[in-house]
């Protein structure tokens, strides 16, 4: 499904592929030859989606653009099923394996690989061809790898990072009130959407 949103409408060129239950929402430019398979999202908020060329976009998976946080993936690159890549930008040939994470910020090098169910927080910064094993975290720029168990350490890296103001744009210790009600509004922009169709796919 295409849509329109904030008066930006996908771009799908005729050498791509979009399933019929996936959806690509606003300012979203697809390249050459990328295939976005079943259920899979890709949504420019208030920013934009590029997606380089051969890239595939498995089932289910979530890309999503901010104004401040664009998502930007280069060519040749896997997002696997379930994959969550926010406001990230993600350098040729990487592989995300099902279930990685991606937030706001990020950087995943050319050549790189998040395993199952591995997360690079955000604004950290993954080297080219490093590899983040199955369910650890990558935090910091350049980013340091830990098994999940190591929360405290975790914690130490990742507090001076600004989850909060990255991702809500506000300070640590806002209330879940008031970002959700912050949210609310900005996803109301939904609303005013306009369904285009398949056209392109």
């Amino acid at each position: 499904m295409l849509i329109e949103h904030r008066g930006r409408k996908p771009v799908v060129p005729d050498s791509a592929y979009v399933a019929a239950s996936a959806t690509v929402c606003g300012a979203v430019v697809l390249g050459e030859g990328v295939r976005v398979l079943h259920g899979a999202v890709l949504t420019a908020e208030d920013g934009e989606v590029t997606v380089g060329e051969n890239t595939v976009v498995m089932e289910n998976a979530l890309v999503r653009g901010r104004a401040a946080h664009p998502a930007v993936i280069g060519d040749a690159v896997l997002i696997g099923p379930h994959a969550h890549v926010n406001g990230a930008r993600v350098e040729n040939e990487a592989f995300l394996a099902t279930g990685a994470a991606l937030f706001p910020g990020s950087v995943v090098g050319a050549a790189a690989e998040v395993r199952i169910n591995a997360v690079v927080h955000a604004n950290s910064r993954l080297e080219p061809e490093a590899v983040v094993p199955i369910g650890w975290v990558a935090v910091g720029d350049p980013a340091q790898l830990f098994s999940p168990e190591r929360h405290e350490d975790i914690w130490a890296v990742q507090r001076e990072l600004n989850f909060p103001g990255t991702v809500y744009r506000v300070p640590r210790g806002t209330s879940m009130r008031e970002i959700m009600a912050r949210q609310s509004e900005f996803y109301g922009s939904h609303r005013q959407d306009v369904i285009l169709g398949h056209e392109g796919t």
